[in-house]
C-alpha cells in the first residue's frame, strides 16, 4: 500500500482498515513529464537538478494574498512559499529560526533578536531591523485593521537597537510571544511595498489592495507571477534566495473545485499534487503508481450559531443540537474513519488540550428535553450554511437529518468561499460549517480568535459568542508565564466552552494529498499550508 502516514496512529489506522487496490495502472500509457499535456514521444523526464513545473490542483483559490490580512487557508499555503517571519516551525513540529538566527529573553517584557544579514526582498531591497519594525508596526496599525492583529498585541514597542538587532517590548509577560512570530501573519514583506500600499491607502482605496493585486513581495524561496482570481496562481523560483534554495522553476496553485476532476489529473499527469482527496478516492489512487500522503491536522472543523440571533442565543438550544450530532457517524461515513473526534476546541497537540474535560454527548431524548425545556417542542425552521467543501456539505445534510428528530427544519445554503467568509464575519447565517487551523499550537491563538468578545466577526469568533467570564479567563492565561497555571486556566476554559456550547465540536481532521510519484519531498503541515521548498522531479 503506496501510503505515507505522520504518526503512529495513522499507522495503526492503516493497517487495520487496509483498503483493497482497486485499479492497476496500464505500463502502456506513459505520464506527461513534468505537467506537459503534450503528447510527443520525445518529451523528457525532468531530472532532479532541471528545476520542472509543478502543478498543484487544490479545491479552493486565494482568498486575500496580503498576509497581514489575509485570514484563510489557501491564502496562507500560497504564503508560506513566499514569505517568511523571524522564526518558523519545522516538519516536526519545533520552533527554529528563520529570518532572526537567535532570540534571547532579557527580562519577562523584553524579547532580543539577532537577524540574519545579507537578506533582500524580491524586489531588491535589503532585509533588515527597520523592515521588521516596519511590518510589525503595520500589523498593529488600527487604520490598517489587520483582522489577526491580537497575535501581537501584546507588544508595546518595536525597538531597532541596530540594523540586525531588534527587541520587542511587551505590556506584560506574554508566554506565548514565539509561537505567535511563527504565524503566517507575522512574516515580514517589503517595506517599499508598504509604503506604496499606504499611499493607496491614503488615496481611498483599502488596505492590502495594492499588495493583493501585485503580490507580497518577501523573501521567501518562491516569488509571486502571477494571479488569476478563481483560477490559479503561479510562483517562479527566486534564484537570489539567502538560504537552502528551491528545486523547481514554478509551482502553479490550479483551482479545480471538483474532487474527481483533480484526481483524474494526477492519474493524467497533469497535477503532480492534489489536496483535498476525499476519503472514499483514497483506494482509487492508491491503485495508480501515485501515492496518498496522510498528515495529522492541528485544525478543528465545527458547527457554529450565530448566537445573536434567536433561538441560538439559548444555551438549552445550542446544548441540544450539539447533542444530535454523531461525532463517529460523521467521521466513518464522511472521512472514511480519518481523524480524530473532538472532546472540545483544542486538538492533542495543541499546548492547553487537557484529556480530562468531558464533552456533550450524542443523546436523542435529552435534546428534546432541553428543547422542550426551551420552549421549541415544536421545533423550528432555521439555515445551516456551508462552502463548497464537499465534506462540509455532507455535514450540513446529516446535520438536517438529525434535525428532523426534533421537528426542527434546516435549508442549506452552499455559498461561494469568498463571499461565504464575508457574510459569516457579517453575521448575516444562523448556523454554519467551517474549521480553523493552530499553526501556533498554543491554545491562546485558537481560544482568542474563536471565543473572545474582541475577535467577533471577521478575526473568528462567527458565532458573537460573548462571555465576560470566559474573556477575563482568557486574558490571565495569556500573561501567565508559569506553564502549570496556564494549563489549569485553559482547563476551565474548555469546561466552560462544553457547557456554552457556542458550537458543536466535530473532529480534529488529518490532511490527505495525492502525491505523483513523478516527484520526491512534498510535504504539508499540521496547518494544511503546502512546502514545496524541498521537492523535485524525479521522472
Amino acid at each position: 500500500m503506496k501510503r505515507k502516514f505522520k504518526n503512529s496512529l495513522l499507522v495503526l489506522f492503516a493497517s487495520v482498515f487496509a483498503l483493497v487496490l482497486v485499479a492497476c495502472s496500464d505500463d502502456s500509457t506513459e505520464k506527461p513529464a513534468n505537467g506537459d499535456k503534450s503528447t510527443d514521444d520525445s518529451t523528457t523526464a525532468v531530472g532532479a537538478a532541471d528545476g520542472g513545473d509543478l502543478v498543484f490542483a487544490t479545491l479552493s483559490d486565494a482568498a486575500n494574498l496580503d498576509p497581514h490580512t489575509s485570514t484563510d487557508v489557501p491564502s496562507a499555503s500560497v504564503l508560506a512559499n513566499l514569505t517568511e517571519g523571524l522564526v518558523k516551525k519545522d516538519k516536526d513540529g519545533e520552533l527554529v529560526g528563520s529570518l532572526a538566527k537567535s532570540w534571547t529573553a532579557v527580562d519577562d517584557v523584553t524579547w532580543e533578536f539577532v537577524l540574519n544579514e545579507g537578506i533582500k526582498f524580491h524586489d531588491g531591497t535589503d532585509f533588515n531591523a527597520a523592515a521588521v519594525k516596519k511590518n510589525f508596526d503595520r500589523i498593529l496599525d488600527p487604520v490598517v485593521a489587520t483582522p489577526r492583529a491580537f497575535l501581537l498585541e501584546s507588544v508595546k514597542e518595536v525597538e531597532v537597537v541596530s540594523d540586525y538587532v531588534l527587541r520587542l517590548h511587551t505590556h506584560y509577560p506574554f508566554a506565548p510571544l514565539l509561537n505567535h512570530l511563527s504565524h503566517p501573519v507575522a512574516v515580514i514583506i517589503s517595506p517599499a511595498q508598504i509604503d506604496a500600499d499606504y499611499e493607496k491607502l491614503k488615496a481611498g482605496e483599502v488596505a492590502g489592495q495594492l499588495i493583493n493585486e501585485e503580490g507580497p513581495i518577501g523573501t521567501g524561496f518562491m516569488k509571486f507571477v502571477s494571479w488569476t482570481p478563481g483560477t490559479e496562481v503561479k510562483l517562479e523560483n527566486n534564484r537570489d534566495y539567502w538560504s537552502q534554495k528551491a528545486i523547481l522553476d514554478t509551482v502553479t496553485f490550479k483551482v479545480i473545485p471538483e474532487s474527481a476532476t483533480r484526481a483524474a489529473e494526477l492519474e493524467a499527469g497533469y497535477a503532480h499534487v492534489i489536496e483535498p482527496v476525499q476519503p472514499n478516492e483514497i483506494s482509487l489512487i492508491e491503485g495508480t503508481t501515485n501515492t496518498i500522503d496522510i498528515t495529522p491536522g492541528s485544525s478543528l472543523s465545527y458547527i457554529g450559531f450565530n448566537m445573536n440571533k434567536k433561538p441560538f442565543d439559548d444555551v438549552r438550544v445550542r446544548q441540544a443540537i450539539s447533542m444530535l450530532v454523531d461525532q463517529k457517524s460523521i467521521i466513518d461515513g464522511i472521512y472514511e474513519g480519518i481523524g480524530d473526534p473532538a472532546k472540545g476546541p483544542l486538538a492533542p497537540s495543541v499546548f492547553g488540550y487537557d484529556d480530562t474535560i468531558t464533552p456533550l454527548t450524542y443523546d436523542v431524548e435529552k435534546a428534546k428535553a432541553l428543547l422542550a425545556e426551551a420552549g421549541f417542542e415544536e421545533g423550528f425552521t432555521t439555515t445551516i450554511w456551508t462552502n463548497d467543501n464537499p465534506q462540509r456539505q455532507n455535514i450540513a445534510i446529516m446535520l438536517q437529518e438529525a434535525l428532523k428528530q426534533v421537528n426542527i427544519t434546516a435549508n442549506i445554503e452552499v455559498v461561494e468561499w469568498g463571499a461565504y467568509l464575508a457574510k459569516t464575519a457579517a453575521g448575516e447565517h444562523d448556523m454554519y460549517i467551517l474549521g480553523l487551523s493552530n499553526p501556533v499550537g498554543d491554545a491562546d491563538y485558537f481560544l482568542t480568535q474563536l471565543f473572545h468578545s474582541k475577535s467577533h466577526g471577521e478575526a473568528g469568533n462567527r458565532m458573537f459568542y460573548t462571555s465576560a467570564t470566559t474573556d477575563k479567563l482568557l486574558d490571565e492565561a495569556r500573561e501567565e508565564i508559569d506553564t502549570t497555571k496556564r494549563l489549569a486556566l485553559y482547563k476551565q476554559i474548555q469546561e466552560i466552552l462544553i457547557e456554552d456550547a457556542p458550537m458543536i465540536y466535530i473532529h480534529h481532521q488529518a490532511y490527505i494529498s495525492g502525491v505523483s510519484d513523478q516527484i520526491e519531498g512534498y510535504w504539508i503541515n499540521d496547518s494544511g499550508h503546502h512546502k514545496f521548498q524541498d521537492v523535485k522531479f524525479v521522472k
